[in-house]
């Protein structure tokens, strides 16, 4: 499944469509409704097409620099859970893909964000959010896990989330 890439002039119009639907003084609820349930819809297909990844690398080894099932790093993981299940490519390291996109609150974090971490003063790390406080990603003790953003250490360790793949439901 593929997520569209939003351009400024797809946005423009979004947000220009969302400003006249904002003239109404009352919100249709049956509108309102099935928008959200469009939502977890997508969501739900998004996150089926990134554990169908998760599976194929569950318990992959770690390794810096490594891009294959016998050692992965943290953004080439990323960098191949984007590409195979959502079809974008994405920069190879951790430094490029933190640049991408747009930074998101984490209370509007949505399946399949980017989520950055902080874990030594010149150290970064990255995951794909998978809802739930979950992410997954190549945990350098433990290989390719899911773990909780809510687990102690990733919350002490939190940096930001950021939207790379757009799509109308995720803005």
């Amino acid at each position: 499944m593929k997520h569209i890439v939003f351009s400024a002039s797809h946005f423009k119009t979004v947000l220009l469509c969302l400003a006249i639907a904002g003239c109404s003084s009352k919100p249709d609820p049956e509108f309102s409704a099935q928008n959200s349930a469009v939502l977890s819809e997508q969501e739900e297909i998004t996150k089926d097409s990134l554990l169908g990844v998760y599976k194929t690398w569950k318990g992959a080894p770690y390794r810096l620099g490594g891009t294959t099932l016998s050692g992965v790093d943290c953004s080439a993981f990323v960098q191949t859970t984007y590409k195979d299940a959502l079809g974008l490519q994405l920069p190879r390291t951790t430094l490029a893909q933190v640049k991408l996109g747009k930074e998101i609150d984490y209370s509007d974090a949505h399946v399949g964000d980017l989520v950055f971490f902080r874990t030594a003063p010149k150290v970064r790390h990255v995951g794909v959010y998978i809802g739930n406080k979950q992410f997954m990603h190549a945990s350098t003790s433990k290989g390719v896990i899911i773990s909780r953003l809510d687990n102690p250490y990733w919350a002490s360790k939190y940096w930001h989330f950021r939207r790379v793949a757009y799509s109308p439901e995720m803005n």
